[in-house]
């Protein structure tokens, strides 16, 4: 019996962190092929040419897919979509996999998905259901998960949610988050290393700041960002270390902002394009608290142990632990978020509060449903009333 082609989607720093212990199982199983397409991010200079860290981990890359324009504006961002697009049908064309996994929300992935469907490659979605209000992510999520056929989500409210879109109950698993797997089993990396490494000089205490471009909200990005930047600057014994945004529209403006706080604050600040996996899960650890609007904050921080502060609305609809204060935008409500998260209670909280988002043991639930899986043939909309009925 030939072994199942199962290609996975990566386009994003983040995401590939995410996908990893699953990549490694698929890698390692006798059942299944693994075929690796690269994208997004991960070819650009301008965010680390984290391809390279893809194969330094051991993986060999099946197709790269250049598709990010200069322009971050919202027609470049639409046009960088036409163009990965292209090269999808290209790759799929070529590799043509039994499943495709795609992890999210993002434009690269909707990109991706839509080719998929055209083609008939079924696609197995990780992490639909999920809400986040102030970002168009939103509804690309809900759109990939109309063009799957396998879906494996972080909750059971998510699950529910998934059905509530029309999806056959028995096509849904909720299998917890990846991102959780990867706290349980990433050896950490000390401060000293994580410095040697990046050409920092960061010590105790710290803030890691990460801040996406609110994309689908009545929120302006750059005075959030300025607001935050204001906001920490009042905290004169905290260093700070940046992690650069995504590749969103309005991305380029928000790192300029961030070049230049670093560039005012030498010896305090410190930004770098992508931290990687393990030196982003020791940072967290290290760090005082977590500020921005990441969705690594809601999920993944918790089980590290650390507060986070989520700024504004574009993670707004989210599930998460009563560690993570969400705060409004003025430059006095992320003061007041940042004076809660530096305080003993805020770390004894965080020390004891339950994370919403499963136990850790993700990709090895995937794995036995794709292992176990044939690929499926044309969907039916499952109709909320037969759900009602038939009580799940």
């Amino acid at each position: 019996m030939m072994a199942k082609k199962v290609a996975v989607f990566t386009g994003t720093r983040a995401e590939y962190g995410l996908l990893h212990p699953l990549m490694l199982k698929i890698k390692d199983s006798p059942d299944l092929e693994l075929q690796l397409i690269v994208s997004g991010m991960h070819l650009s200079p301008r965010f680390g040419e984290t391809w390279r860290a893809i194969e330094d981990d051991g993986f060999s890359i099946d197709a790269k897919v250049e598709m990010l324009l200069a322009s971050d504006t919202p027609c470049g961002v639409a046009k960088s979509m036409g163009v990965g697009t292209l090269g999808f049908a290209d790759a799929l064309d070529r590799l043509r996999p039994d499943f495709l996994v795609i992890l999210g929300d993002r434009y690269e992935a909707l990109a991706v998905a839509q080719v998929a469907a055209v083609m008939r490659i079924p696609i197995a979605h990780l992490h639909g259901g999920e809400v986040t209000e102030g970002a168009y992510d939103d509804s690309f999520r809900h759109a990939i998960t109309k063009l799957s056929h396998l879906h494996f989500v972080a909750s059971e409210e998510y699950r529910r949610r998934v059905i509530q879109l029309g999806e056959q109950p028995d096509s849904v698993w909720n299998v917890g988050a990846l991102g959780l797997e990867n706290i349980r089993n990433v050896p950490r990396i000390s401060l000293e290393t994580i410095n040697q490494q990046l050409g920092l000089n960061l010590s105790r205490p710290f803030f890691l700041v990460t801040y996406h471009p609110v994309t689908a909200a009545d929120e302006d990005p750059e005075e959030t960002f300025r607001n935050l930047l204001e906001a920490i600057s009042k905290f004169s014994e905290h260093q700070v270390l940046f992690s650069y945004p995504n590749s969103d529209n309005g991305g380029d403006k928000l790192i300029g902002m961030i070049e230049r706080y670093v560039a005012n604050h030498s010896g305090k600040a410190w930004a770098v394009p992508s931290l990687g996996l393990a030196r982003y899960l020791s940072a967290v650890e290290d760090s005082v608290a977590v500020i921005g609007n990441s969705s690594s904050g809601i999920i993944e921080v918790p089980s590290l142990k650390t507060p986070a502060v989520n700024v504004g609305v574009r993670q707004k609809g989210r599930l998460s632990a009563d560690s993570v204060l969400q705060v409004g935008t003025s430059v006095d409500d992320i003061t007041s978020g940042i004076e809660w998260a530096v305080t003993a209670e805020a770390g004894d909280l965080a020390r004891s509060a339950a994370n919403p988002y499963g136990d850790g043991d993700t990709s090895r639930r995937i794995m036995e449903v794709l292992k176990q899986t044939t690929p499926p043939g044309a969907k039916v909309f499952y109709d909320l009333a037969d759900f009602r009925k038939g009580g799940d």
